[in-house]
């Protein structure tokens, strides 16, 4: 069995992880900074090597960027699924605070709520409810 884990480069991975945490509830559950390799410049011994979250109830992964800026595109979405509606929309209108709605969060013709999101970060998120 395999399990697939999303793992975000970031400018600055430890206020990301919040905004979600904030978004979806959760919390961070370990950080590794590059100041625990030898030999790391100064300037990114602070820098988040590797931050693990548990939001939602699935596992996120972040990394600052420290090798070049964060190029943001529309070739990854994030797909969260809800059981009620309230949780749902708390979500969306959270993750859509500074960001953008791509998709009004609503009911659909295939008979569940979806909505849509690039958030604040320049991450793609749905939001949906299933039929």
């Amino acid at each position: 069995m395999s399990k697939l884990t999303p793992y975000i480069h970031s400018e600055d991975a430890r206020a990301q992880a919040g905004f979600y945490i904030q978004a979806l509830g959760g919390e961070i559950t370990s950080v590794t900074t590059f100041g625990s390799i030898p030999g790391t410049p100064e300037e990114n011994k602070d820098k988040v090597m590797h931050l693990q979250v548990v939001v939602g109830g699935n596992e996120l992964f972040f990394s600052d960027s420290v090798f070049g800026p964060v190029q943001q595109g529309r070739s990854i979405s994030l797909s969260v699924a809800f059981e009620k509606d309230g949780d749902a929309r708390e979500a969306f209108n959270k993750l859509s605070e500074g960001g953008q709605v791509k998709f009004p969060f609503d009911l659909q013709v295939w008979g569940g709520y979806y909505g849509e999101i690039q958030d604040k970060y320049g991450l793609n998120w749905m939001i949906v409810i299933p039929a």
